[in-house]
């Protein structure tokens, strides 16, 4: 029976689904969110503090700041909560009611800025609002999650060996592009170690991280409107942009088979099979996808009638009811 004293030292990290008799795809998934931060994130979050703590750059009257759709900021308010630390989110409009009802109750801050960037999106005003405090004087440190390299290190370190240690005749990997710190980590793993696996990034319509037109984006998690600093094609055999309106179709296509799973995953999900059908119609690779989060903080907006009217029309339309 596991005793755990911090909450970052609860981690399922051998959990896969076989989506085989859910979606008619050969394709595995490694589920993350069986955390207490609900998602991959908390493996970034805890390598970026712990970095930071060990570099003297994060001390104890340090403020944490941050920006965040929802997932990494949720990991670090439970890391700071659990090191009596304070943090500030400085997160958008589109970020989930619950996601920041989590980090509230966890002790964050919250603040949410509405500022447009060049591309329409909201991530280059969060940006420049993080610098602003920074630039204050008043002790905030920014942990930078788009070009901290303890992002994808936690990743090259803990994601992508455990992955090969279950699937040794890996050949393919799909990865969902946000930061693309798990993307980097894991592709940077698998090329490293000479592995001979095909990583295929999965985003989102709309994103810019892969030279996409930016154009409007509802679901939180995959996506860019401003490329990170961090990615590096180079490592990257192919790249799958998904329609949010197929995200919305995958989730509740899994949840009707007892899966219930957030907006990022339902994009991997639906990017891979599609990429599947294509590269091997009627062949059984063994295939891997990353399932970066659950489903009960979308209840409120992918997941939910009125929400989904709002934004893309009649659900029945999108869902084929």
């Amino acid at each position: 029976m596991p005793i755990i004293t911090s909450p970052q030292e609860f981690n399922v990290d051998d959990l896969y689904v076989d989506l085989r008799h859910v979606i008619e795809s050969p394709l595995y998934l490694k589920c993350e969110g069986f955390n207490f931060a609900g998602s991959v994130k908390l493996k970034a979050a805890a390598a970026m503090v712990e970095a930071a703590e060990r570099d003297g750059a994060l001390t104890p009257d340090s403020i944490i700041v941050e920006s965040s759709s929802g997932n990494l900021g949720i990991a670090l308010s439970l890391i700071a909560a659990s090191r009596g630390l304070r943090f500030v989110c400085v997160t958008d409009p589109r970020c989930n009611p619950a996601s920041m009802r989590v980090m509230r109750a966890l002790g964050a801050e919250v603040r949410v800025v509405s500022d447009r960037d060049a591309n329409g999106g909201y991530l280059g005003g969060r940006i420049d609002y993080v610098r602003n405090l920074c630039a204050s004087g008043d002790g905030y440190v920014w942990l930078n999650q788009y070009a901290n390299r303890n992002n994808w290190l936690a990743h090259y370190r803990g994601t992508a060996p455990a992955i090969d240690r279950e699937f040794p005749d890996l050949e393919v990997l799909f990865v969902g592009a946000g930061t693309t710190g798990t993307l980097m980590g894991c592709a940077r793993y698998f090329r490293e170690h000479r592995r001979p696996v095909t990583v295929v990034a999965v985003d989102a319509v709309g994103s810019v991280t892969f030279g996409g037109l930016p154009e409007r984006r509802m679901v939180p998690g995959l996506g860019t409107s401003s490329k990170p600093d961090m990615v590096d094609e180079s490592f990257i055999d192919d790249v799958v942009h998904v329609p949010e309106t197929d995200t919305i179709r995958t989730v509740h296509a899994l949840a009707s088979r007892g899966f219930l799973f957030g907006g990022s995953t339902g994009t991997v999900v639906s990017g891979a099979a599609r990429w599947l059908e294509a590269k091997y119609p009627g062949e059984d690779p063994v295939a891997v996808a990353i399932a970066p989060d659950l489903g009960e903080r979308y209840l409120d907006s992918i997941y939910e009638e009125n929400w989904l009217r709002e934004h893309f029309g009649d659900p029945a339309a999108i869902l084929g009811d």
